[in-house]
């Protein structure tokens, strides 16, 4: 008998433990249902019925192994964001993970599939959308088979011009800028011919976007003085450093007659989305998505002894998501820094993003906001953005250090294709955060600069230290839109950051900027070392002023219309120049007040294929080294295989020896791995000939 009870006792001892083992691995599906226990067979339908479940059990006592949710191969739709708090998190040694299934592609979408088409005529169709109709839920964004469609926009390339912008005051305010302003905009013929014929839907929804140095204003249209050409928008007092005039350029967007070409769409407010196919578009392989919700994922643990913590996705994409423009429109606002991200973490530690893809979003992938630390992005592929890539720490600099983030390593990504809703917007961003790792990315297609690290103007107290730009390769930027930025932008004190051993290239602004690495406004304590910079558009290297930074054992080769930029000219030390090789073959070797202002520069070797009478502003080489400047540098060529196909290995040696040049492999920047991950940072050769179509236009009409 007492061996009966023994053995039922072992039994039920290994039964629960079968049990508690299995319900370790909580199962989704598309198919799924979350009324279902979660099992493989039974699985459930939703990521928050899965977090609930795994929440449920680390309540029921301590957990020794990870809490394992695995997402079945299939596209889900994801109704509402995932919130995970202080209370889903998991430990070290048992990490809530969350992971699409292995070998199966498994997508989340934030939107939800057009059917209905019907045909209006041979270049226009159409869907019906009752929700639109009687609901008003209107949507900005509208992606057609795997891509972003056009909202009919005009001009369909290009910009319009403004003539003339005068302000009315209505609220002064005590700031900068005016409270509250009426801005009376003049237009050119071509803006007058649009806006006298608007009607009264066209003024309620029609947005200009207008591109005015590094910013974007996006703003509806009050109304429009058929006897001044001139239309009205209202909103904040323009900024005194970078106001609306006529250099600014604008589009025209979301107004019925702008739909005139193939891939726009338009959404009528009866209810009818119109659509013109492109030429091997029919209505049968038509697959068109709207966006239903705007977030993914928000991780908001509650403060630094309350931290959402331990917790890993892998293997999943999310795709589709919507930005909805508030009423007033969108105020100018440098990197779009206010902009909303997709995935949003708050009070996080040890959360890791690895072999994740985000792509057509409506505003950045990701925001590392505050309070977070030891966080990761591996291996993942953000495309198709609304906004940038990713942010790191907030724009509001807090008292308290613990609550600034620190320690983000974002690592062996790309980040491709993104500015479609706010142009301005950056690929990764550090604002108030320090000791962060962003290396071996590839950073491309995008309209403003790649990386940006700070967020002081000026000398003061900035929290932005000893942060790492390291290994990436950052290219195809600007595109002619957007002024100032560059490929790596800085700014404010910066101590120990370093910026190395990347490769950058083809940076081209509207007008000034489009400079490779590019230390603004106060910039100090920063080295900059073993990178190559090429084909930017008004020099390799520019700083507006700062100090006491280290520049060294560069390349600077085939800059447009300079190589090196300088302009405040202050007493200190601005920086030190050193072993650094620079090759042009067009414009000038010097630009603004690099001549000018305190510079420590030496053993340098210079190079114009051109002329070995190289002019140092106003001045010859011997007159430089007569001033004190680069007295053991050299003009000699450097000897690279092939500059003018951008090979900068060397021939020899030799020369490398006499700078104190060490050589560095530039190969290493970019994306590691499989040759398909590495295939697919790589540029698509027409828009690598379209970009070079921009420049030389820019430079033939400059």
């Amino acid at each position: 008998m007492k061996h009966h009870h023994l053995i039922c006792f072992l039994l039920a001892f290994l039964l629960s433990v079968h049990t508690f083992s299995q319900n370790l691995n909580i199962f989704i599906s598309p198919s799924g249902n979350d009324n279902n226990p979660g099992t493989k067979e039974k699985p459930l339908a939703s990521l928050t019925a899965a977090c609930n479940e795994a929440r449920e059990y680390r309540n029921k006592g301590d957990l020794n192994q990870p809490v394992e949710i695995i997402a079945l191969g299939g596209e889900y739709f994801m109704q509402q964001p995932l919130l995970l708090t202080h209370d889903d998190s998991g430990t070290e040694e048992a990490p809530l993970m969350i992971r699409g299934e292995e070998g199966r592609k498994v997508i989340f979408r934030g939107g939800i599939k057009i059917s209905g088409w019907e045909q209006v005529n041979e270049k226009l169709w159409r869907a019906f959308i009752p929700q639109v109709a009687y609901y008003d839920s209107y949507f900005e964004q509208l992606y057609v088979n795997g891509k972003r469609a056009v909202r009919a926009r005009t001009p369909n390339d290009g910009f319009l011009s403004i003539r003339k912008v005068t302000e009315t005051v209505l609220v002064k305010g005590t700031g900068r800028a005016p409270l509250l302003a009426v801005q009376t905009i003049e237009t050119d013929s071509a803006g007058t011919q649009i806006f006298s014929s608007f009607t009264n839907d066209d003024f309620r929804d029609a947005l200009v976007t207008f591109y005015h140095k590094w910013d974007n204003t996006r703003k509806h249209i009050e109304g429009f003085s058929s006897e001044d050409n001139a239309i009205f928008i209202i909103g904040g007092g323009m900024k005194p450093w970078n106001p609306l005039d006529n250099r600014t350029r604008y589009f025209v967007d979301n107004y019925k007659a702008a739909l005139d070409a193939p891939g726009e769409w338009y959404l009528d407010r009866s209810g009818y989305l119109y659509y013109i196919p492109q030429e091997e578009e029919t209505i049968e392989n038509l697959s068109v998505f709207v966006p239903v919700i705007k977030e993914f994922i928000n991780i908001k643990g509650e403060s630094t002894d309350r931290q959402a913590s331990n917790i890993r996705f892998e293997n999943m994409v999310f795709e589709i998501t919507g930005y909805h423009s508030p009423d007033a429109g969108n105020e100018p606002a440098q990197a779009a820094a206010p902009i909303d991200a997709v995935i949003t973490l708050d009070f996080a530690r040890n959360v890791e993003f690895i072999n994740c893809e985000v792509a057509h979003t409506g505003t950045y992938a990701f925001w590392f906001r505050k309070g977070c630390s030891n966080c990761v992005i591996n291996h993942c592929y953000l495309h198709d953005l609304g906004a940038g890539g990713i942010k790191i720490g907030e724009t509001t600099l807090r008292e308290d250090l613990s609550d600034i983030t620190n320690s983000i390593t974002i690592d062996n990504n790309i980040i491709s294709d993104g500015g479609h809703i706010f142009p301005c917007a950056v690929g990764i961003i550090i604002f108030h955060a320090s000791d962060n790792m962003l290396v071996h990315n590839d950073i491309s297609n995008l309209r403003y600069s790649g990386i940006s690290v700070g967020w002081v103007w000026g000398y003061s107290y900035s929290p932005a230290k000893r942060n790492k730009i390291e290994y990436n390769h950052i290219h195809h930027l600007g595109w002619g839109e957007l002024c100032d930025m560059g490929g790596v932008y800085t700014l404010g004190a910066s101590e120990g950051t370093t910026v190395s051993n990347n490769v950058v290239h083809h940076i081209y602004s509207f007008d000034y900027g489009g400079w490779g690495l590019y230390t603004d406004e106060g910039s100090f304590g920063i080295t900059m070392a073993n990178n190559l910079v090429y084909m930017c558009k008004n020099s390799g290297f520019h700083q507006h002023y700062g100090k006491e930074n280290i520049i060294r054992n560069n390349i600077f080769a085939c800059n447009i219309r300079s190589q090196l930029q300088a302009t405040r000219i202050e007493d200190h030390r601005s920086l030190s120049f050193a072993n650094n090789i620079i090759y042009l073959d067009r414009g000038t070797l010097l630009s603004s007040n690099w001549h000018k202002f305190n510079l420590l520069s030496d053993y340098n070797c210079y190079w114009d294929t051109r002329t070995e009478d190289i002019k140092f502003a106003d001045m010859t080489f011997a007159e430089w080294q007569r001033s004190g400047k680069d007295v053991n540098s050299i003009i000699a060529d450097p000897g690279f295989v092939n500059p003018e196909e951008f090979n900068f290995d060397f021939k020899s040696l030799s020369l490398t020896k006499r700078i104190r040049f060490i050589p560095f492999d530039y190969s290493d920047a970019g994306v590691y791995g499989s040759d398909e991950w590495k295939d697919l940072a790589k540029i698509d050769k027409q828009l690598a000939e379209k970009f070079n179509k921009v420049i030389l236009i820019g430079e033939t009409i400059k």
